[in-house]
């Protein structure tokens, strides 16, 4: 039994390597697309927000007779550039038009010595604008000399009574979670994504051709006629896939660990931090976890792709698939969505939920036995199915 799987093994795996387009699902992509992402993002982001930090904001300023000092608060901030604006009006289209980065309405105050209102007007659509940032500390310093001034005039000149008044009762964050299962939290759920996309992506071309490629080739009947059970044509067929997904989804964690281990470091931040403890032992549990997700996706592809008649007719129905892969993966991803005995049931969704507890560095590991075992089972049984599948008649020479 062992020979005739291994033949058949072999057989597969050297027509797999010959395929280029394979060989880059499988091989280079994982390997080289995840640390190149990562390095993209984070010097984007950082490039993008130290652009914002340092570039120079135009605005204007409405009816700022109405508190005295702010004019020269801005005009003493480097930064800031005052621009002309005629009216009011035309806040919303200069805005949009880029003429100016933001504009000041100050609100008459109820009485005298009441509170001053300021509203500003800006494009809070740019995830890395500094305009809120910069423009509120300009305010709360000239709100904090207006208050002093006000304070000395009622005759209470020390700071601590000042703060006293102004602040009489202060609640401090004192954070319990260490920084990295709030920042895994935060982008846990993009690394497992990709690990298991990859992983997806590294089976489907070895199971579209060594399935439907073969019956476009016509190569498929003088397979069947070897004189070894169909089963074990199946197996042979499904480890090569498997073997493909299993290769590409290692690949992508290599990249990552390599990108860790030359680039890691060189990340400030709690960030940085974060990745920079994300050790080997974690990498070989993510490896783990997505060895059975190989064996699913390859008895899956596989099944699909025996029933259809040609590569292109396959492609459209691993389509659909596809998109069913996603959504669960997708879920680690969400605000609220935790690992818990009720989730760790999905298929899928459990895999992505505990890849993302392992970054955290919070795994209960009762229960990644658990996904472990259910997930291996799942793909015994999906292997089993597909060998059933394979044996049908009217599967294999559908017109």
């Amino acid at each position: 039994m062992r020979s005739g799987i291994l033949t058949v093994y072999r057989k597969e795996m050297l027509e797999v390597l010959r395929d280029r387009k394979t060989l880059i699902f499988m091989i280079v992509l994982p390997l080289l697309l995840i640390p190149l992402l990562i390095q993209v993002t984070t010097d984007f982001v950082a490039n993008a927000e130290k652009e914002a930090a340092s570039a120079t904001l135009d605005y204007v300023i409405f009816d700022g007779d109405q508190l005295p000092g702010l004019d020269d608060a801005f005009g003493s901030t480097p930064g800031f550039s005052q621009a002309q604006l005629a009216d009011r009006g035309e806040i919303g289209a200069a805005v949009g038009d880029e003429r100016i980065d933001f504009a000041l309405v100050v609100q008459p105050p109820a009485e005298p010595g009441a509170q001053h209102v300021i509203e500003l007007h800006y494009n809070t659509a740019p995830l890395t604008s500094k305009v809120k940032s910069r423009t509120k500390k300009v305010i709360e310093a000239l709100g904090e000399g207006v208050q002093r001034d006000r304070l000395d005039a009622l005759g209470v000149s020390t700071p601590a009574l000042q703060q006293g008044i102004s602040e009489p009762v202060v609640l401090v964050e004192r954070s319990t979670a260490p920084v990295r299962e709030v920042m895994g939290e935060r982008i846990g759920g993009m690394l497992p994504y990709m690990f298991i996309i990859f992983c997806f992506l590294g089976a489907m071309y070895p199971a579209i051709d060594l399935a439907a490629g073969e019956k476009e080739r016509g190569t498929l009947e003088t397979l069947l006629l070897v004189p070894i059970p169909r089963y074990q044509v199946v197996v042979g067929k499904f480890l090569v896939v498997f073997t493909a997904g299993v290769v590409s989804a290692t690949l992508s964690i290599s990249g990552l660990g390599g990108w860790l281990a030359f680039k890691g470091a060189e990340m400030g931040g709690d960030l940085g931090g974060v990745l920079r403890e994300i050790g080997a032992t974690d990498l070989g549990l993510i490896a783990a976890m997505l060895v059975p997700t190989a064996g699913i996706f390859a008895a899956l592809l596989l099944s699909i792709s025996i029933y259809a008649k040609s590569f292109k007719e396959a492609q459209s129905y691993i389509a659909p698939l596809n998109m069913l892969i996603i959504l669960p993966a997708f879920l680690a991803m969400l605000p609220g969505v935790v690992l818990d005995w009720k989730t760790a049931s999905i298929p899928i969704a459990n895999i992505s939920l505990a890849i993302k507890e392992l970054i955290k560095g919070t795994m209960d590991y009762s229960m990644l036995v658990a996904i472990l075992g259910s997930s291996t089972a799942l793909a015994g049984g999906l292997l089993v199915l597909s060998t059933w599948w394979f044996s049908r008649e009217s599967v294999l020479f559908r017109q």
